[in-house]
């Protein structure tokens, strides 16, 4: 007697995997909605880059001021509170430095936002 059986076995969680795989492989097409997200994104990184620079360099400099101030009092106190007081301003320049590049990126965006946003609402409509 001949036993012959067709033997199958699915697995829903497997064929996700293998997708999921598959599209990390797979060439991005980048449609306009994926173009508006990272042109969006994009408006903020460089001044947040800029502004967070600008802020750890204040920081240190008020750093190196306290160190004076505490550390070699009998030395460099003057010194220290001079370069303190630089590093609170510097520190304090940080986000009006943001909110000025930031909006400089905006400006520079904004008419292909505008494209990508009436060509998807014309898509929608």
């Amino acid at each position: 007697m001949d036993n012959k059986t067709f033997t199958y076995s699915y697995s829903a969680n497997q064929q996700d995997e293998i997708k999921a795989i598959r599209e990390k492989y797979m060439p991005k097409a980048e449609n306009k909605m994926d173009q508006l997200r990272k042109l969006d994104r994009g408006v903020a990184k460089k001044g947040s880059i800029i502004s967070i620079s600008v802020g750890i360099i204040g920081t240190l400099l008020l750093g190196i001021g306290m160190c004076c101030t505490m550390v070699w009092a009998d030395k460099f106190f003057t010194l220290g509170i001079i370069i303190g007081i630089i590093g609170i301003a510097i520190i304090s320049a940080a986000y009006p430095i943001y909110n000025k590049i930031t909006k400089r990126e905006k400006e520079k965006i904004a008419p292909l936002i505008i494209k990508l946003t009436d060509e998807l609402t014309k898509e929608v409509n």
